[in-house]
């Protein structure tokens, strides 16, 4: 009888350590992979952005080779080609997947409202669709201070273009640039209330801010084209 037991505890034994070990690889367990040859390409990130005409998408596309088993293959080059005319470019053309079967490339919109850009890898079957949307960068912005907060806290404007700061609430507050391209626009005088500022920019790039009275208080703007 205790042998018969004995016997059932380490079968038990022997199937619990199969399980842990992640029964020989793959998504479907817990161990890691060994990836086989890739069959297809998965969207990852950078899908449906949504930004603006001949600018760079802010987020990167991103896509994950995959083998039968659903491992990441690394090491896959991936071709990366904007489908139409006018409808901007991709840099680089051509990424390979990284340890974790990741590539990527950064996507300029063109001149279209909806673009698609296609990854694809050589001998791999199953490609990869993602699409961008533009619009036309506002000319101006407004943001609100008060509650000790900007809001919104990252405006867009294009080139050209006009940030409006109103003022709200019993506490100062300013706008203090601290970070963008030089030289810097103006920053604000402290306010109490009401009161608005401008800064009208005209080079591109991310001009960080904050309230000087209230350091935590920090913001955005972003230049278009």
């Amino acid at each position: 009888m205790m042998r018969g037991f004995s016997v059932r505890l380490a079968g038990l034994g022997v199937a619990l350590l199969a399980v842990g070990c992640g029964g020989g690889g793959g998504n479907g367990g817990t161990g890691p992979c060994s990836p086989g040859a890739a069959v297809q390409l998965v969207t990852k990130s950078g899908d449906e952005q949504s930004w603006y005409f001949d600018n760079p998408l802010p987020a990167p596309l991103r896509v994950t080779a995959l083998d039968a088993a659903s491992c990441p293959v690394p090491g896959v080059v991936v071709n990366w080609a904007v489908v139409g005319s006018g409808a901007g470019a991709v840099s680089p053309a051509q990424s390979t997947t990284d340890a974790s079967g990741v590539a990527s490339t950064t996507d300029s919109i063109g001149a279209v409202m909806r673009q698609t850009v296609n990854a694809s890898a050589t001998g791999v079957p199953g490609s990869a669709t993602l699409h961008a949307n533009a619009a036309t960068a506002p000319a101006t912005a407004g943001v609100g201070i008060a509650d000790f907060s900007f809001t919104p806290d990252d405006a867009v404007i294009k080139t050209g273009g006009t940030v409006t700061w109103t003022w709200g609430g019993a506490q100062p507050h300013n706008v203090t640039y601290d970070g963008g391209p030089t030289p810097l626009p103006a920053s604000s005088a402290t306010h109490t209330g009401s009161g608005t500022f401008q800064s009208t920019i005209t080079t591109l790039g991310r001009y960080t801010y904050h309230c000087s009275v209230h350091p935590q208080m920090t913001a955005s703007v972003t230049v278009v084209h």
